[in-house]
């Protein structure tokens, strides 16, 4: 990434700077700009654009022509806090602000939301301990930085430096020198070479000028460059047009979109769907969006007896009060959720055995654990596919049972044994999709059913509420309970946020509507998944807004939210550094068998990635490093095994990628959203 260096600027041009599309990355000299405290917090407040707080203290003092030659060694006084170690590393020149004030203005910046926060190695001590536990605090990343005016030290020194800038508190380190030569760039190239932690290192002087690109084919995070001709910091230094040409160049994989409506949860829309046709009344769905799955859902509510229309965006549903049923057959289309809800409800409702049918990729997953689960509850189930055949009646009572496999089936059940006349209580050992099972306990109790759960773990899950740390989860649940009509609006759909979400982190803006901030879906994970990858992220008006940054290897549990997998992985793609995606043995028997989906995507893409038992390991490179170092992803033609998730994610991974991909079943997206398409495309 380029930031982009602002100075002499005030607050009405900075922040009509902070507007343009183009600016992904901007260092504010707090020292070289004329700002209130008050202008200061509404910058770092007020914008999705990723900031770096910057005030140098002290004015440029004179190079010392008896200076310190190359050989000798800084100690860590002199590196920190030492007024003697400044005629030897030569500090950018400033507005001649004091030590006090500099601290008081990147206070004002790290407290306001700064991004990134800049200190010299040679600030005081004190400053520099207040400061690192402000950055800690506020969730600020701590660039720690050497400059030298003067001349390059040799590769021992600058090691030392560096490895000091770590140690006084940096999350990356930056050290910027004077070459004489193409011995001091050759110095500074071979600071990459050793520590794999996060390093900035360029030189300044015409000679030197190609430092400043060449410093991200090595792994920067990120270069500087003027705001344009005439206002550069330093000798050497790139506008920012001119940088941008030589990183971008036709690049064309830029997207900016804003005021995205996403379609409604079919999580959340299947099971009031069902719910409501289970209801003795009239109930409303708010904010409905039509997709396969949610189709499916009507088509079976009608089965169980209840009349559906459509007006507008909201479902209106006069409920058959759960009434007995003489089917001898119910299609739940490709719908695996439909399907594991159906097998208890139709043991209950029907009065004689039938066939659970479907269709596409539904037909050929298996339906791990049903058979035995089925069979605790007195309901003989004669193959673990579909189609599958059931005998009535589900008889309740308490019952061991292992959620290993998923959850959709416990939520069948959560939505059946009400309706039986006996209590129950189920036992769920190794529960996955934990919060699926929420969702379902949360629409239920929105339609007047009534469970009680509760939740045992290691101390991990006792002290961090850690939902992959539960060992068992026990569901209490009365017996004779009736479904009431209810009205309530359907959730916004995080799984299809998440695409856009992605999209906006690696490439650059993005604005979503619609979601549940406090939402019991799974897959609002992707926020703190992001947030990990260094991605910034913001609430502002309802919507959810992500912009581009430097992304760095993250390490996350998808067990709980298995459909992320996808685009976590193209994601990763675009992150400096090797991620670990934990939870892969749940991905077996989706729409495809989606753990080797997910290989041969990656394989096909360029991307080295293995699996490990229950972990995918992906080495990614940000998007920048892949441009400059001409390695980005392969195109060609991909199949999608007719999976949604995977296409949805193809496309977002097709933005960075050296010619087009194309897709063997781009309609399969209609299965979840219908309109993908159309809103990527916005």
């Amino acid at each position: 990434m380029i930031a982009t260096v602002i100075q002499n600027k005030n607050h009405e041009e900075i922040l009509r700077l902070l507007d343009d599309p183009w600016i992904e990355l901007a260092e504010i000299r707090l020292d070289l700009c004329k700002l209130s405290d008050k202008e200061i917090e509404d910058i770092f407040s007020n914008t999705d654009t990723p900031l770096i707080a910057t005030c140098r203290s002290a004015p440029c003092p004179p190079a010392s022509p008896n200076g310190r030659s190359r050989s000798d060694k800084l100690s860590d006084e002199e590196c920190e806090g030492s007024a003697s170690s400044l005629s030897l590393q030569n500090k950018p020149c400033s507005g001649g602000l004091s030590d006090e004030e500099c601290e008081r203005l990147l206070n004002i910046a790290i407290v306001s939301g700064a991004h990134y926060a800049d200190l010299d190695i040679s600030a005081p001590e004190g400053f520099s301990r207040r400061f690192r536990k402000l950055c800690r605090e506020y969730g600020t990343e701590i660039i720690r930085s050497y400059h030298n005016y003067d001349y390059t030290p040799s590769l021992e020194e600058l090691q030392s430096i560096r490895a000091r800038c770590y140690r006084f508190g940096a999350d990356i380190a930056k050290i910027v020198t004077t070459a004489g030569g193409p011995e001091d760039i050759a110095v500074l190239e071979a600071l990459y070479r050793e520590d794999g932690r996060k390093l900035i290192a360029f030189a300044m002087g015409e000679q030197a000028r190609s430092t400043r690109l060449s410093c991200l084919k090595s792994g920067a995070p990120f270069t500087y460059a003027s705001l344009s001709e005439g206002l550069e910091t330093a000798a050497g230094q790139y506008s920012f047009e001119e940088m941008h040409r030589l990183v971008y160049g036709d690049f064309r994989g830029f997207w900016r979109v804003g005021d995205l409506e996403m379609p409604a949860s079919k999580s959340f829309a299947q099971r009031a769907i069902i719910a409501a046709a289970l209801a003795d009344g009239r109930s409303h769905l708010y904010q409905y969006t039509s997709c396969e799955d949610s189709e499916a859902a009507i088509r079976v509510a009608k089965a169980l007896g209840a009349h559906i229309h459509l007006d507008g965006s909201t479902l209106i549903i006069d409920g058959a009060g759960a009434a007995q049923t003489a089917l001898s057959e119910l299609n739940v289309g490709e719908s695996g959720l439909l399907a594991r809800i159906c097998i208890p409800l139709m043991a209950v409702l029907n009065i004689r055995p039938v066939i659970i049918d479907g269709k596409k990729t539904l037909l050929r997953r298996p339906l791990k654990g049903v058979q035995d689960i089925m069979a605790s509850f007195g309901v003989p189930i004669r193959s673990d596919k579909i189609p599958l055949s059931l005998t009535p009646p589900l008889i309740a009572g308490n019952a061991e049972i292992s959620g290993k496999d998923g959850s959709q089936l416990i939520s069948g059940l959560m939505m059946a044994l009400p309706l039986c006349d006996k209590n129950s209580t189920l036992y769920v050992s190794e529960p996955k999709s934990i919060p699926y099972m929420f969702i379902t306990e949360d629409i239920l109790k929105k339609f007047g059913v009534r469970i009680k759960s509760e939740m045992e773990g290691d101390e991990k899950f006792i002290e961090e509420m850690d939902w992959s740390a539960c060992s068992q989860i026990a569901f209490t649940i009365k017996g004779g309970q009736d479904y009431k009509a209810a009205d309530l609006e359907i959730e916004g759909d995080w799984s299809a946020a998440a695409n856009f979400l992605v999209a906006g982190a690696i490439f650059g803006k993005a604005e979503v509507r619609g979601l549940f901030a406090k939402s019991l879906q799974a897959d609002i994970s992707i926020v703190d998944i992001l947030v990990e990858a260094g991605a910034v992220l913001s609430e502002l008006d309802g919507a959810v807004c992500v912009s581009k940054a430097p992304l760095e290897a993250f390490e996350t549990d998808l067990g709980n939210a298995p459909d992320l997998f996808p685009i976590c992985s193209v994601l990763a793609a675009f992150c400096d550094g090797r991620s670990l995606l934990c939870g892969v043995n749940r991905l077996r028997s989706k729409e495809s068998d989606r753990a080797a989906a997910i290989m041969e995507m990656l394989e096909g893409l360029g991307i080295e990635a293995a699996i490990e038992e229950d972990t995918l390991f992906i080495d990614g490179q940000t998007l920048t490093k892949r441009l400059v170092n001409g390695n980005l992803l392969k195109g060609g033609l991909f199949r999608t095994h007719h999976d949604h998730r995977m296409a949805m994610a193809l496309k977002i991974a097709s933005m960075g990628a050296e010619k087009p991909i194309e897709l063997d079943d781009p309609g399969c997206v209609a299965k979840s959203f219908p309109g993908f398409w159309e809103m990527f495309d916005y």
